[in-house]
């Protein structure tokens, strides 16, 4: 049973190990020969959140997946893309999230209209709390 169970974490991790051993893509850490791409690409790059890290950009974060997504971005704008066209593309490919600068959209309205609208009502519940009230006694 023992040997059974060492076979199956074997098998299991194998992949892990798997993708650990890949080379990372060529333009992971090498930069573009044309200096106004890579400044380009460079400027994509800092505006694209790592989907490891989550706290960093993929031009800064040494993950695997980040040196994965600064490679298709710096191919893609050595082939001549726009920038805007490959944001639209990772955004598609891993959503909204992937970027530092969310768009309003039907899905992602609510998160925009929650602060305003939680203000609104802190605001109503504020002036009803602490609005004059009436002296008593007096008529109207």
């Amino acid at each position: 049973m023992r040997g059974f169970l060492l076979l199956l974490v074997a098998l299991l991790a194998q992949p892990v190990a798997a993708q650990d051993s890949l080379p990372p893509a060529p333009y992971a850490y090498k930069q573009l020969d044309d200096p106004a791409k890579e400044k380009s690409a460079q400027d994509l790059m800092m505006t694209l959140r790592c989907l490891t890290c989550q706290s960093q950009s993929i031009a800064d974060s040494d993950a695997a997946m980040a040196g994965d997504m600064r490679h298709q971005v710096r191919s893609r704008i050595e082939a001549g893309e726009d920038p805007e066209a490959i944001r639209s593309w990772l955004i598609e490919r891993y959503g909204d999230w992937v970027s530092y600068q969310p768009q309003v959209t039907a899905m992602t309205w609510p998160l925009f209209a929650a602060p305003v609208i939680l203000l609104l009502f802190a605001a109503f519940i504020v002036r009803k709390r602490f609005g004059r009230a009436k002296p008593t006694g007096e008529k109207s």
